[in-house]
């Protein structure tokens, strides 16, 4: 299997963080609220732990075809993606990675970010 590119994975954090931001903005009531200012990000720590633990991806991922599961071919459970995607937040773990395109996040939890075709 091929770990996903960096321009999937940078389409599946914008799609991501849109669609976080649209949620964060209809809870409080617009963008320009002070309790605003943090809910995006916690939005997407929790939507994209669930999709990783549940479809094998968030929202963004799923959508430019990247399933993430450990490195054996098993699925996250919800503690170990919950864990990932807070280490995706901190942003750093995902910039240091090693040459087959997995970063600390991924060795934290011993899984990786695949590129999959759609089955026809």
């Amino acid at each position: 299997m091929t770990t996903a590119s960096w321009l999937r994975r940078i389409g599946a954090l914008i799609v991501d963080w849109a669609a976080s931001s649209l949620v964060a903005a209809f809870i409080v009531g617009g963008f320009d609220e002070p309790a605003y200012q943090w809910l995006p990000l916690i939005v997407f720590w929790l939507e994209s732990s669930v999709g990783v633990a549940l479809a094998g991806g968030s929202f963004g991922q799923l959508l430019v075809r990247i399933r993430v599961h450990q490195t054996n071919g098993r699925p996250l459970n919800l503690l170990k993606a919950l864990l990932r995607q807070l280490l995706v937040c901190l942003v750093i773990p995902p910039l240091v990675f090693k040459e087959d395109g997995r970063g600390l996040h991924d060795l934290a939890t011993d899984s990786a970010a695949y590129e999959f075709a759609v089955r026809r």
